[in-house]
């Protein structure tokens, strides 16, 4: 699962698997602690992140790979910093080996066992392309949007299923009619993806 979520001058990425915690909860776990140290820190109170984090899912080791690669690119873009590398607040100085393995808290050895470090290390080095399309630069327009269960009241009243394993095995020509209307209702790819497990590109051409 991949997350973007920010604060008044700065953002963070996650790529993370979702276990027995919701999403919601992670992220509110995670985001209320360093509310906590902030506020203590600085002497402040209040909020201190403006917008609800976004969330998608990642289904597959070919967009896994791309999202390592923008999420360790990120300084890049911003200007931060020249080379991956160079950046000390990413994960990649765990993947490299720069930090010591009692201070690593991400699961790299997941990655490593299917891409060699070498490999890994060239595709994070490869600039991707000014136009890749990921949370932090989506351009669809907002519109009135629906709720997860407006979404599925509807997708029920239609088809009269209620999850996303039903709605894979109706047929083609249903699932592009619901998606079509839901998405002239307001729904976004995103939210449709996520609920409905149909992919992305399936969801934009209609």
């Amino acid at each position: 699962m991949y997350f973007s979520a920010r604060a008044r001058s700065i953002h963070f990425h996650l790529l993370i698997r979702e276990r027995e915690e919701s999403v919601g909860e992670t992220i509110k776990r995670i985001a209320s602690s360093y509310v906590y140290y902030y506020n203590r820190k600085y002497g402040r109170d209040g909020h201190l992140f403006k917008e609800r984090f976004k969330s998608e899912p990642v289904n597959d080791m070919a967009y896994f790979t791309v999202l390592l690669r923008y999420i360790h690119q990120n300084p890049l873009k911003a200007g931060l910093v020249e080379y991956v590398k160079d950046y000390e607040y990413s994960s990649w100085s765990e993947y490299d080996g720069t930090v010591e393995p009692v201070f690593q808290i991400c699961d790299i050895k997941t990655v490593l066992n299917r891409i060699p470090f070498k490999e890994l290390e060239e595709w994070v080095n490869d600039p991707l392309p000014d136009d890749a399309i990921f949370l932090d630069n989506d351009n669809e327009q907002p519109r009135n949007r629906l709720s997860d269960d407006q979404v599925w009241k509807h997708i029920i009243k239609l088809v009269n299923v209620s999850n996303a394993s039903a709605f894979q095995q109706l047929d083609k020509e249903q699932q592009r009619d619901v998606l079509k209307e839901l998405r002239l209702m307001g729904a976004s790819v995103r939210q449709l993806e996520r609920l409905t497990g149909i992919g992305r590109g399936l969801i934009q051409k209609l």
